[in-house]
């Protein structure tokens, strides 16, 4: 099986993108991590990356428009062939041309129950809705925030006591499930491959 070649564009830590490398690794996967990229030269994920043995490429973005930044960024993704995008705590807003460019090849995971709570504090506000359920959603990136095509969703229950930390923590473990098995079923479905 020729794999299909994945980027991960991270801010820091890398969790998420650490769940979708260790899932690559897997025979029967359809997508291999071949460059993780950052706004962050400082973010922990990439040497987790690195010492996975997958090239990165970081540039801050300080003092750079958002679309300049954007095409350096799109410059080291089509250097290194890059055929899908996946973003994994990536803490920037991207600039219209650049999600043009990768409209229908780039997903991002949201800690909420798409459409609900877009941006930021999503646990937070979830809690104070009263509502009974939170989690996650993995989605196409449209130049709305957060407002593209859900693709997979996973609930998780907000108990009784329940911090925006400790439901963040029960989410995140979703994240790490659902996000992998997700960008396969897409990249399956959508990748003629």
């Amino acid at each position: 099986m020729v794999k299909a070649r994945v980027a991960v564009l991270v801010s820091g830590r890398g969790s998420n993108m650490a769940a979708l490398i260790d899932a690559a690794g897997s025979h029967d996967c359809p997508y291999r991590v071949a460059l993780v990229a950052s706004n962050n030269p400082e973010a922990p994920g990439l040497e987790i990356a690195r010492q996975a043995g997958i090239a990165t490429f970081a540039h801050s973005h300080k003092g750079l428009g958002r679309e300049q930044f954007d095409l350096l960024i799109d410059d080291a993704l089509r250097a290194a062939g890059i055929e899908y995008v996946a973003l994994a705590g990536y803490m920037r807003i991207l600039s219209d041309p650049f999600v043009t460019r990768w409209a229908g090849r780039m997903v991002n995971i949201h800690p909420s129950l798409l459409p609900a709570y877009k941006g930021l504090d999503t646990h937070a506000r979830a809690i104070a809705a009263g509502d009974a359920e939170a989690g996650c959603s993995v989605h196409l990136v449209t130049p709305t925030l957060d407002d593209g095509e859900v693709i997979a969703q996973a609930r998780v229950p907000i108990l009784p006591g329940d911090t925006p930390q400790s439901l963040a923590a029960r989410v995140l473990e979703q994240e790490h499930r659902l996000y992998p098995e997700a960008l396969a079923r897409y990249i399956r479905t959508h990748g003629g491959r």
